[in-house]
Formats: C-alpha cells, sequence, structure tokens
C-alpha cells in the first residue's frame, strides 16, 4: 500500500480552495525541521527527535531521500519516516507493524491526516506476506476535518530483485481515494517493493488520475540504502533525478504534482 496525499481534494463537484501553507505544529514535525540544518561547507545530516534511532537512509528516483527511524514512545512494531527534496524536509509518516497509515504529515502545509480505527477492512502485511494479496477499505481524517476513503489491494506476483545489495520483492497494486461523498478523488495504480526483512514497503512505478482527468506517471524506486557507518547515513540530500524538472505532466493537477514529491510507499 501507499501512503495517503495531503493536498485538499474538491468538496462536491467544484474544486476547493487549495490549503494555505503554514508551519507544522505538531512536535515531532517541529523536530524534524530542525534538526536537518548543516553547519557551511558540510553535508547536512539527519538527527531523529529525542528518543528516537534512525535505522536507515534510502535514495530515491524522483529526487528525495527518506530516513527511517523508529521512537521509544510508539507502540512496538511503528515505523517512522521523514522524506527530503533538495528543499528540506516535506513529508513524515507513521505505519504500524502491519504498515496501516497511523498518521502522515504534509510539513509544507502543516495538515496530519490520522488513521480512522473503524474501517471494513484494514490494510494488513502479514496477509499479504501469508497469501499474495491484501485487500483493503479505510478512512482518514485530516486535523481540518476532512474526510478520505481509500480502497484497493496489494499483490505479490511472486517477481523478486536485489537494489543495492537488499533482496526485495515486487508488488502490483490499485488504490481509489474518495470524497466523504463518494466522488473519487484519485485513481493510482503501479508496482513498488516490499521488503520482508524491514517490514514495510518503498516505491516504485506509480501512474495515477485525479478528479479533473490530469494523469501522471512517476518512479521513486529505491536505489542506494545506508545503514549505520555506512557512507550516506543519515545525508538528507537527494541524489538522483534531481536534475530533471520535477514538474507535474501537461494538465497535471494539484494532487498529481504533489504526489511527484510526497510519494513513499506505506508510510
Amino acid at each position: 500500500m501507499h501512503k495517503p496525499y495531503t493536498t485538499p481534494p474538491p468538496r462536491g463537484h467544484s474544486l476547493r480552495a487549495r490549503r494555505v501553507a503554514r508551519p507544522a505544529t505538531a512536535p515531532a514535525a517541529m523536530a524534524a525541521l530542525l534538526v536537518f540544518f548543516a553547519l557551511p561547507g558540510h553535508a547536512a545530516e539527519f538527527t531523529p527527535p529525542q528518543g528516537c534511532k534512525l535505522e536507515m537512509t534510502v535514495q530515491n528516483r524522483g529526487c528525495t531521500v527518506s530516513q527511517h527511524y523508529r521512537c521509544s514512545v510508539d507502540t512496538p512494531g511503528d515505523q517512522r519516516v521523514t522524506i527530503f527534496t533538495p528543499d528540506g524536509p516535506v513529508y513524515q509518516s507513521r505505519i504500524d507493524k502491519e504498515t496501516r497509515w497511523l498518521e502522515s504529515t504534509n510539513l509544507v502545509q502543516g495538515v496530519t491526516d490520522l488513521l480512522v480505527d473503524q474501517a471494513d477492512d484494514h490494510a494488513s502485511f502479514s496477509t499479504l506476506l501469508k497469501t499474495g494479496r491484501d485487500d483493503f477499505d479505510f478512512w482518514t481524517e485530516s486535523n481540518d476535518g476532512q474526510r478520505l476513503h481509500h480502497v484497493g489491494h496489494d499483490e505479490l506476483p511472486g517477481d523478486k530483485v536485489t537494489i543495492d545489495g537488499l533482496p526485495l520483492e515486487t508488488t502490483r497494486f490499485e488504490l481509489t481515494t474518495f470524497s466523504e461523498t463518494g466522488e473519487v478523488l484519485i485513481e493510482r495504480k503501479g508496482q513498488q517493493f516490499v521488503s520482508r526483512a524491514h517490514g514495510r514497503f518503498y516505491g516504485g512505478i506509480e501512474h495515477s488520475t485525479d478528479w479533473t482527468g490530469a494523469v501522471q506517471d512517476s518512479n521513486d524506486s529505491p536505489v542506494t540504502f545506508a545503514f549505520p557507518g555506512q557512507p550516506g547515513f543519515g545525508v538528507t540530500r537527494p541524489e538522483y533525478d534531481c536534475d530533471l524538472q520535477m514538474v507535474g505532466g501537461q494538465g497535471a493537477g494539484p494532487i498529481l504534482r504533489q504526489l511527484m514529491t510526497l510519494k513513499e510507499a506505506r508510510i
């Protein structure tokens, strides 16, 4: 599965005004914003919030780098990530051991989406690994009261790959996000990666269409993995595809442009 987007969809059948960008106010979000600055002449390095331990840094296609960490205050099995673009931290999230979207924050806009406890079918990483398919049907609610309905599935077709020495399995997925009133806001499908050892998804190739008909194709696949003591661990500057013009394709709407910057699997 895949992280939710935090750009506002329309209400009813008319485009809703975009949320005004504002500073993130959650303590963890503020911590992420404060720890990446570097001294002049030195590469910026990420330090997780107090009580948290950085476990891995992933350089991705699409000009992003992801910092993966765990925090002692969280439920065992929970994982957190903060995603950086060349402009700094833009997104962070927390998942549980079943890779459910517990909390997702757009650090640029200060919008946080939380998982609604009740669901017809919560996402289940263990079901995917055991049976080769997981269907999900759940809701999220933002800190401005907006509710979104997410329905889709993940599949394991059986293909295995190795990226930077890490064994991964490919997935196929489809995901449709609806407004509270049932309007289709965005449809997403594509291929991603999972790691059984890490208990999580990583980005891949995605095709997205929003409610305006705008289409976007993107690639957020992982390229390198850095662990404690290895070169690149904690580095916050993306290294791949940053010379490309990272703007939406012709006619791309705001949701799809946001997805290009913020996508990562199940975070």
